[in-house]
């Protein structure tokens, strides 16, 4: 049996006790780091209360060679992500190597950021459409600086739907974790040079989801762009237009300034 189970989303104390019993009685037990991570734990505190010692996988053995796959074919295998186990496409495609590998598969669901959002911020989760994720900038072979207008293309249409958008922050080995000011910036910089829908819509900048002091921000995206959001890990929102009772909730759990009660649907 494979076992993919979600770790929450904070520290190593979110995961259930689901989760917790499948890891103890495992024979073995990976783990992915570089999609999400716990940013209130490290390895050394999750070994300790799991009881177990940890495999840590690179990126290559989770997306190019997962060789550990195999391991499930006679063994009892775990496989520890950030978050909830099936919301990266990577893992979907793990599960689905597994399956054609006659690999039996049981998910263990953890705390998501995905519905964290909803009930950090007020916004209702059933207004959510299309997500999107904002890259670092990359250095073309030009030496240009490219910014990616892929995560523009979709808050537009999502904007055009009225709907809000869900808009993750890259992670990357080298560049680090994106902050919700950083990526503001990009999608300002998109939009100055194309539609300038974004200049006075709200944006909600949430940090370290599932921690005991979680930061909640909203205010207009030029402000926005200013504001210390502090640590990892950050996620952005850009909502669509408002009910009465979401530009509420951001007034009152997001210190949303008092404008947004005026441009509510």
């Amino acid at each position: 049996m494979l076992y993919f189970v979600g770790l929450g989303l904070f520290d190593e104390k979110d995961i259930s006790l689901k989760g917790l019993e499948v890891i103890k009685q495992a024979d073995e037990v990976y783990v992915e780091f570089y999609t999400s991570r716990l940013m209130g734990s490290d390895q050394e505190k999750m070994e300790a209360l799991y009881g177990r010692e940890l495999n840590v996988l690179s990126r290559e053995e989770v997306e190019q060679d997962p060789w550990w796959l195999e391991r499930a074919k006679e063994k009892d295998v775990v496989f520890l992500t950030g978050g909830d186990t099936m919301v990266s496409t990577t893992h979907v495609d793990l599960r689905l190597r597994a399956q054609r590998l006659g690999i039996q598969t049981q998910l263990i669901h953890g705390s998501s950021i995905v519905s964290a959002v909803c009930g950090l911020s007020g916004l209702q989760n059933y207004r959510f459409g299309k997500a999107a994720t904002v890259p670092h900038p990359y250095t073309s072979s030009r030496g240009n600086t490219i910014i990616s207008e892929s995560p523009y293309n979709a808050i537009v249409q999502n904007i055009e739907q009225d709907l809000h958008t869900l808009v993750f922050l890259d992670i990357d080995k080298d560049k680090g974790y994106m902050t919700v000011p950083e990526a503001v910036n990009l999608l300002l910089t998109v939009d100055n040079r194309r539609d300038c829908v974004l200049a006075d819509r709200i944006g909600v900048g949430i940090a370290r989801a599932g921690s005991p002091v979680p930061v909640v921000k909203a205010d207009f995206l030029p402000r926005l762009k200013d504001y210390d959001f502090g640590e990892p890990l950050q996620i952005l929102v850009i909502p669509g237009s408002l009910h009465f009772l979401e530009s509420e909730a951001l007034v009152e759990f997001a210190d949303a300034p008092d404008e947004v009660l005026e441009i509510d649907d």
